[in-house]
């Protein structure tokens, strides 16, 4: 089985301009960042609370701590959330409550899933609906051969192709092998352009 396809930038705008022209663009929109973002499994972006991402003060924390029942394997990690990322899931979360501090948020019952459905408005989404959910919204955008991991290696080989060390990548995405971390990485003329520019 091949491997999932890595959206270059006018690929992934075009998924995002797709979302953003149907129902629940804050929420698939935020859903397709955090695996594009933050390198999140599908699995870990489904399991994810509201708690997990919003600070008692209503604005969205910096990291995200899974716990080992959140993500692969036998042990937590922890992910890493960028700026743009973080605005996000503060715009998400302001369209969900309809306000526009989420203070009163922090009050509610925030071990609800953050991306919820209408079918499963406390669980939200399983990993694997969510995973189809995801080819999906691929799909209906044109692209082709992207999945659910298409957001993960995208993540892993942008950094890589900036020179972010294996060992650093193998921690961003919460591998416990470096040569998983390495199968992760699209190799792209840019990233051998670069190589042989740093011999100049």
């Amino acid at each position: 089985m091949s491997q999932a396809k890595v959206l270059n930038e006018k690929e992934l705008r075009k998924v995002l301009l797709y979302v953003a022209s149907h129902k629940h663009a804050s929420r698939n929109k935020a859903m397709l960042l955090m695996t594009h973002l933050s390198g999140m499994r599908v699995g870990e972006v489904a399991a994810v609370t509201i708690s997990d991402v919003l600070n008692t003060d209503g604005s969205i924390k910096d990291e995200i701590h899974l716990a080992a029942d959140q993500t692969k394997g036998s042990k937590g990690r922890t992910v890493l959330l960028p700026k743009r990322l973080q605005e996000e899931l503060q715009h998400f979360l302001c369209v969900r409550f309809r306000l526009k501090d989420l203070v009163a948020v922090s009050f509610t019952d925030t071990s609800r899933a953050l991306f919820n459905t209408q079918k499963e408005p406390i669980r939200g989404f399983s990993a694997n609906t969510l995973s189809q959910y995801f080819h999906y919204l691929y799909k209906a955008a044109g692209i082709e051969g992207a999945s659910s991991h298409s957001g993960r290696r995208g993540f892993i080989t942008t950094l890589a192709t900036q020179g972010i060390s294996v060992r650093v990548l193998m921690a961003l995405a919460g591998h416990s092998n470096i040569s998983t971390t390495q199968r992760y990485i699209e190799l792209n003329p840019a990233m051998m352009r670069t190589a042989v520019e740093l011999l100049s």
